[in-house]
């Protein structure tokens, strides 16, 4: 008869990680491999202290056991040759919880304020607690309303309405948990599938000129670290996380493709040679550093205050986050000539179509067409 035990494992972040333990192994329905364990991707304070710290751990625990109990029952059914029909109901908050909880563990705090947010809303929707059993089609529909007419739950003096791109991208994080959730069998249908994202409007994609990169690099600034690593960006087109995970061990050159980075992205973990330019490795030079990160280690909370200060103290009016630094090199080497998909290739997307907004901000055909009519006017 199989043994299930649930177990915990000290992470590096000081949290603990749940997972089951199967004796004998199981057969993966993935991999079709054997396996004594299955993760659960819940996680735990290791010594909570405060009051809402022993709720989440309490809460999180009961979930994990929860779980087991289901892997118990679908064993001894399958074992005795009975179908699979145990209905499980936990806490849907809690498991939302434990995704976003994740991203944080993984070092994607950028992304983590997102998700945070997106849980935040659900809570402030379901009013704390649903039972996964009591998700249906209609209520996922309800919350894709509700964030539509939703406040921004940040701190403001005056109150105002989600923009419609931010309520996208919340629902879109949501659905994703539906879908994790059908997966891990915490829900009986994919309500996931059934689902209409929400459309995100077209934004103008700032970018800057050559020449606003300059004066940009002429401008003083409090942390002379954001702006090598924000004129790094626009030489480079690389993303932020990226570049503060920069490390000298996968920098080359050699005399058929100079300098290059053999970089696997940090979004979508793929590998390849990234080739840069000498003044975009002059910048890495000037760092003082020959072994390790490059740069060091910064928090994205600490580059945008830097970031917004040096960008008004230099005139420029634009507004400009650090990932405009990205975009203003894909922008750029359409401008200068470079095709499409080589372009896409520099920035590490999948399929050409994502590329394709930079041709909007940058189409020389229309600029062509706009200057080709020519008039002599008296006084102008």
């Amino acid at each position: 008869m199989s043994n299930i035990t649930l177990r915990k494992k000290i992470l590096n972040t000081g949290k603990v990680s749940l997972y089951l333990d199967f004796y004998p192994p199981i057969t993966n329905p993935k991999t079709g491999k054997e396996t004594r364990r299955e993760f659960l991707k819940l996680y735990l304070y290791e010594n909570p202290k405060t009051a809402e710290e022993k709720r989440i751990y309490n809460e999180t625990l009961d979930l994990a056991k929860v779980i087991k109990s289901k892997r118990d029952v679908q064993f001894k059914n399958k074992e005795y040759g009975f179908k699979d029909n145990i209905k499980l109901s936990v806490n849907f908050i809690v498991f939302f919880k434990s995704v976003v909880d994740e991203y944080y563990d993984k070092g994607s705090k950028s992304n983590y304020g997102t998700w945070k947010a997106s849980l935040n809303h659900f809570e402030n929707f379901c009013g704390g607690s649903i039972l996964s059993n009591n998700l249906t089609i209609d209520y996922v529909n309800k919350f894709r309303n509700y964030l539509l007419q939703a406040e921004s739950t940040r701190n403001s003096k005056t109150k105002k309405l989600l923009k419609k791109n931010t309520s996208a991208t919340y629902f879109k994080n949501f659905i994703y948990v539906l879908n994790l959730a059908y997966k891990q069998n915490l829900l009986e249908k994919n309500l996931a599938k059934d689902v209409e994202y929400i459309k995100q409007e077209e934004t103008n994609r700032e970018y800057l000129t050559e020449e606003e990169l300059t004066l940009l690099w002429n401008t003083t600034i409090k942390n002379e670290k954001v702006k090598y690593m924000a004129i790094f960006s626009a030489l480079s087109g690389l993303r932020f996380v990226d570049i503060n995970h920069l490390n000298w061990s996968v920098i080359f050159h050699d005399k058929h493709q100079n300098h290059y980075i053999s970089l696997r992205e940090e979004k979508t973990k793929s590998i390849k040679n990234h080739p840069i330019s000498a003044t975009a490795f002059n910048i890495l030079k000037a760092q003082n550093t020959s072994e390790g990160l490059v740069f060091g280690k910064i928090k994205y909370t600490e580059i945008t205050r830097p970031l917004k200060d040096w960008i008004k103290l230099s005139g420029i009016k634009k507004k400009i986050s650090f990932h405009n630094f990205r975009h203003s090199f894909a922008t750029l080497l359409l401008a200068n000539g470079t095709d499409i998909y080589t372009v896409s290739k520099m920035l590490g997307h999948k399929n050409v179509s994502t590329t394709q907004i930079y041709t909007k901000v940058m189409d020389k055909n229309k600029i062509e067409a706009a200057n080709r009519i020519k008039l002599q006017l008296d006084g102008l």
